[in-house]
């Protein structure tokens, strides 16, 4: 006999809710790349400021903004996610 997951399962609003989590982070991502990026980078080029000879829009959309990320992105996962199981057992759906 085949069974079924519910919609309501727990696993589904576990899955919604971190789904959710990532598009937030892709939003701040994008929000911080863009702010930087055409912020800081849309001055004549005579003017730019140089980090580690970057020029400073690069240095922080790019490469800070990647290490901002990286660290979100794990502190979102020990924190805010949950392990969930994949299998269907008896006792599992509600």
């Amino acid at each position: 006999m085949k069974k079924t997951v519910d919609s309501l399962d727990k696993r589904f609003i576990i899955a919604h809710r971190e789904a959710l989590i990532g598009v937030v982070l892709v939003i701040i991502n994008f929000i911080w790349w863009y702010g930087f990026a055409y912020g800081l980078g849309s001055a004549k080029v005579e003017s730019y400021t140089y980090i580690f000879g970057l020029p400073a829009w690069f240095f922080y959309s790019c490469i800070v903004g990647s290490i901002v990320m990286i660290i979100l992105v794990i502190l979102t996962v020990k924190f805010l996610f949950k392990d969930v199981p994949f299998d269907v057992e008896e006792g599992d759906i509600k």
